[in-house]
């Protein structure tokens, strides 16, 4: 029998295209990724996937990867590129429809944006579904789906939510957010994602999805706040236009400065599905808004827990910058050593951390903490530690909880001291020229703005702490090292 065919698979780095591979993975489908950085992929990807390194504005490179292909997804975007993003789509969706009709592509899969096609179309908007018209006429069969909102832990949409209700008790909000649209939740995209592949021949067409609830963005906050058992109050004004609008979420929440006003613009328009052909030709049966906030929360925690902060330093470009970095509505302040020991040695004086050994630096700091943290009735120092050389997932560790821990490579403690908010110190030990690479990166997901101002008031005392303490933990690993004999 002839191999299956691979799927090519672009925006493989990205948030949808990431798990999209996963789940092709998962189900056993051969997998090609075009990549214009293939070390973002190197070790997460199966043994059974390609990966090609090329760039979507790179005709040969184009078209070498869309050689032996019968499927393609196409989840390219460059809004995140600057104001030239519609021009560079238009670009990259000529390029790739002609490699793939050159190529014998016999399917395009592409995901793109609901909305009413009129003159009041945002400009995001408008150009992603530009990009699927300028795919069809590369005469490649394209299976375009349109969604609006995505909700999932880590989408835009998502994360904007997040960010404001659990920040803001009351919110002053732009029109945009009783503009009508119909989510649809992460899980079912990808299999929406997944089934077009199977789509009888001649069944290429647009197609509407999205989940069986229309809404508002205003409902979606409510919605999540009652989760989240938050109380919220939502006063709608007339004034914010587009512009304000986004200059106010770029206050309120970092995340959205970065992505700026042409997302922000596409907001005002209805995003609902008018076309309910998806439900005949797809077995997707999509879950509503309620069951899609849920399993984002389940999802986030997951997703948070598996997270090595070695990998994502490295892949978003961390600064070590006053208040460090803001991922979602987590501040993250990460630094790292490098040591002239193996990684199993550099981790061994992270693991004796705490109770009677010390905290490697600033001690009277921990003890007055400690005993604030007594007085503001939480549990303090008096703990301290079950053992003095090894520590067990769920062992307490003085007002900290080990929430996960792998030998030879990550140490993440919890806080269980009183906070406004929730905070984490993580420690990751990873081979490095030399010997190992030691990262500490403490997190901190702020509960509304107290916990935003204790983070940045804070700030300066923790810096000081954790570089001294991330030094003498260096220093002990190097000793201990030289005394075995450098075993």
């Amino acid at each position: 029998m002839a191999p299956e065919p691979r799927i090519l698979l672009t925006g493989a780095t990205g948030y949808i295209g990431g798990r999209l591979r996963a789940e092709l993975e998962r189900r056993g489908v051969p997998v090609r990724c075009l990549a214009r950085r293939p070390e973002a992929l190197a070790g997460r990807v199966a043994e059974s996937t390609e990966i090609a390194q090329g760039d979507a504005l790179d005709e040969e490179s184009v078209a070498r990867a869309c050689q032996g292909i019968q499927t393609a997804y196409y989840l390219i975007h460059s809004m995140g590129s600057g104001e030239d993003f519609a021009a560079r789509d238009r670009e990259s969706a000529r390029i790739f429809g002609g490699a793939a009709r050159a190529a014998g592509v016999s399917r395009i899969v592409y995901l793109g944006g609901l909305g009413e096609s009129a003159a009041g179309l945002s400009e995001h908007l408008a150009s992603r579904q530009e990009t699927g018209s300028i795919l069809r006429e590369s005469r490649v069969p394209v299976v375009e789906l349109r969604a609006s909102i995505i909700l999932g832990s880590g989408s835009l949409s998502f994360e904007m939510i997040r960010a404001l209700v659990e920040r803001l008790p009351v919110m002053i909000c732009p029109r945009w957010v009783s503009v009508e649209t119909q989510p649809i939740a992460i899980g079912d995209v990808i299999e929406y994602l997944v089934a077009a592949i199977d789509l009888p021949a001649g069944s290429e067409r647009v197609y509407e999805i999205g989940g069986p609830d229309r809404t508002t963005y205003g409902d979606l906050m409510r919605e999540y706040a009652r989760q989240r058992g938050l109380r919220r109050l939502l006063i709608p004004v007339p004034v914010l236009t587009p512009r304000l609008s986004s200059l106010w979420l770029g206050l309120v929440t970092p995340l959205y400065a970065r992505v700026g006003r042409k997302l922000v613009e596409s907001l005002r328009n209805p995003t609902v599905v008018r076309d309910l052909s998806a439900l005949t030709a797809f077995p997707v049966r999509p879950r509503g808004v309620r069951e899609a906030i849920a399993a984002a929360l389940v999802n986030e925690e997951e997703d948070y827990a598996r997270t090595r902060w070695s990998d994502a330093v490295s892949s978003s470009g961390l600064r070590e910058r006053y208040g460090g970095e803001l991922i979602g509505t987590r501040f993250i302040d990460s630094r790292a050593v490098v040591v002239a020991v193996p990684p199993t040695a550099a981790f061994r004086p992270v693991e004796r951390i705490g109770g009677s050994n010390g905290w490697y630096y600033g001690e009277w700091l921990w003890k007055l903490r400690g005993a604030i943290d007594l007085v503001a009735g939480g549990v303090g120092l008096r703990r301290g530690r079950p053992h003095p050389e090894e520590l067990h997932e769920g062992d307490p560790l003085d007002f900290w909880r080990v929430e996960r821990i792998e030998r030879g490579a990550i140490l993440r403690l919890r806080a269980e001291m009183k906070l406004p908010g929730r905070a984490w110190l993580q420690f990751e030990t990873t081979p490095a020229q030399g010997g190992a690479e030691i990262r500490q990166t403490a997190i901190f997901d702020a509960a509304g703005l107290l916990g935003i101002l204790y983070w940045y008031a804070l700030y300066p005392f923790h810096r000081f702490v954790f570089r001294g303490m991330l030094r003498g933990i260096a220093r002990d690993a190097e000793r201990e090292h030289a005394r075995e004999g450098g075993r």
